[in-house]
């Protein structure tokens, strides 16, 4: 339906640019362009983090299996009662 810009339209805008902008127009140029690239670089930089987390994988720990013929030593301490206190006889 539309084309593409010819160079008519390129001539025409490049007109209507400096009737506007004048001798600003480098300034604006440069600031334009210190824009998209600002705008490129956030969405280039959004892609990566979202195919970061797209491909990532938690790994998941299998449980560890106990046979039952080994013999399970416990690590707490045994209980041992206080000793009784000295007796005197009189």
């Amino acid at each position: 339906m539309f084309g593409g810009i010819g160079t008519t339209e390129m001539i025409l805008f490049g007109m209507l640019a400096l009737m506007l902008f004048g001798s600003k127009l480098p300034e604006v140029a440069r600031n334009l362009g210190g824009t998209y690239r600002g705008l490129k670089k956030s969405v280039d930089e959004f892609k990566r983090e979202f195919q970061a987390v797209e491909t990532y994988e938690p790994r998941i720990a299998a449980p560890k299996q106990v046979d039952e013929t080994e013999s399970v030593e416990t690590t707490a301490p045994r209980f041992s009662p206080p000793a009784s206190p000295p007796t005197e006889e009189k």
